[in-house]
């Protein structure tokens, strides 16, 4: 799938609807190669090209981490809203700073490519009920509604382009007011892609849901999984690759399982607490050489790699399927707080890796603090996102390709710094923390 917008509005920090846009602008940077190097170029009816990354600033508590949490939200009620009668309650927190926004729904909407066609899908909802729903299609010049829906009754259905969605309406029992097929709280969407018939959902569904959206540190369903994939040549073999290319000092990571009785005398508290409920668990060994007093490797030493390697290592090793997997399969990936842990020499090098000829069709989102990006030579201006929090709470975004007058020739870091753009925390005197204050 290709990414080209997502939109969503009265959510957490943001009150009004705001779009997160991934098409690419027609604008030429001062560096021409990165105007190439950093684009897929669309091959679709509209020509509709795509960035390769997207990178969203903000001062702390700006919003930048409710984007996340917005895609998040999309995703997983897409995925299970219909074996979930409690994910809207668990998910939905609609922006609490204006009465505007009391009893009002929260909106998402995704325009996204499949199969080289163009989809426009989304809903507004509460924290019980579906109160619209639509799915529109572009299969030709025209963008058609496969279907809109409000509340329980689907207003409109192109059974010529989704012919599914009626075969289901028509399986409906028009007299049940409680009907357990289409619940008030599932997508319509959702619903069809659970019958055999509904391949179109199945496929629109399964596309949305292959966005891998990481967000946190130190996850251990994260570590867990990257264990697992030691199993799989050519993703240990990228993994092993990532840690080397990453100065980590690493020849090889292995899984292995061990009983207590096998436990290194250096591991963690909370692993030997772990082995009281598992007799065996997985358990990882990270291996680097051993030099003798001439500095020559004849041997290696072996580590256990939780209780040895740093956070930042950790996080490396974590994050290095998910990207393989991303790259390998021209998927899109999310990382919040993409920064934290790592040197910005090493951020550096892993977003050149998106921006580059052998990214062929993945798109990487993530959220930094780190300006040592802010570079006209790394990124171009519509791929710089800022994140301002105004002073009713609540949060706006916008792109840097939106200011005008911006020279090519700008320092973004430079100019991000000192406020031309927003988007940064505006502190008190720290020093005053220090001064004695006279009892009231």
């Amino acid at each position: 799938m290709k990414l080209q917008e997502f939109s969503f509005g009265n959510f957490k920090s943001f009150k009004d609807i705001q779009t997160l846009n991934l098409s690419s602008a027609k604008i030429k940077s001062k560096n021409p190669e990165i105007d190439t190097l950093n684009v897929i170029k669309g091959r679709n009816q509209e020509n509709t090209s795509f960035l390769k990354s997207k990178a969203i600033y903000g001062a702390n508590a700006s919003g930048k981490s409710n984007i996340i949490k917005a895609l998040v939200t999309f995703i997983r009620i897409v995925r299970t809203s219909v074996k979930d009668e409690d994910i809207l309650d668990a998910m939905i927190e609609p922006f609490r700073l204006s009465t505007e926004t009391d009893n009002q729904p929260s909106f998402f909407q995704m325009i996204f490519w499949h199969n080289e066609i163009k989809y426009r899908y989304g809903f507004e909802l509460n924290d019980e009920n579906i109160i619209a729903e639509w799915l529109y299609g572009k299969p030709g010049d025209r963008e058609l509604p496969f279907f809109i829906r409000e509340n329980q009754e689907v207003i409109e259905l192109d059974k010529t382009n989704f012919g599914e969605g009626h075969k289901l309406i028509s399986l409906l029992d028009d007299d049940s007011e409680d009907n357990d097929i289409f619940r008030h709280n599932s997508l319509f969407l959702s619903t069809l892609a659970t019958f055999g018939f509904g391949k179109l959902s199945k496929q629109l569904v399964e596309s949305i849901a292959s966005i891998s959206v990481i967000s946190g540190l130190g996850h251990q369903g994260m570590y867990n999984y990257a264990g697992e994939s030691l199993k799989e040549k050519k993703k240990k073999s990228f993994i092993l690759d990532f840690l080397k290319y990453g100065d980590i000092g690493i020849d090889d990571v292995e899984s292995i399982e061990v009983s207590s009785d096998d436990l290194p005398e250096d591991v963690d508290d909370d692993i030997k607490s772990d082995f009281e409920k598992k007799k065996k668990r997985k358990f990882l060994i990270s291996t680097r050489k051993k030099f003798d007093e001439n500095l020559v490797s004849s041997e290696k030493e072996s580590f256990s790699f939780g209780s040895n390697e740093s956070e930042g290592t950790k996080k490396l090793f974590e994050l290095s399927p998910f990207i393989y997997n991303a790259l390998k399969e021209k998927e899109v990936i999310v990382i919040d707080e993409f920064d934290a842990r790592f040197h910005p020499l090493l951020t550096k090098k892993i977003l050149e890796l998106f921006n580059s000829d052998s990214n062929e069709g993945s798109q990487f989102i993530f959220t930094t603090h780190d300006t040592n990006l802010l570079s006209s030579n790394s990124l171009r201006r519509d791929q710089i996102e800022f994140v301002e929090k105004d002073k009713y709470g609540a949060s706006h975004l916008y792109s840097l390709s939106q200011f005008k007058g911006i020279r090519n020739t700008a320092s973004f870091e430079k100019d991000y710094i000192q406020g031309k753009y927003g988007a940064i925390p505006f502190l008190g005197d720290f020093s005053k923390l220090l001064t004695p204050k006279e009892d009231a």
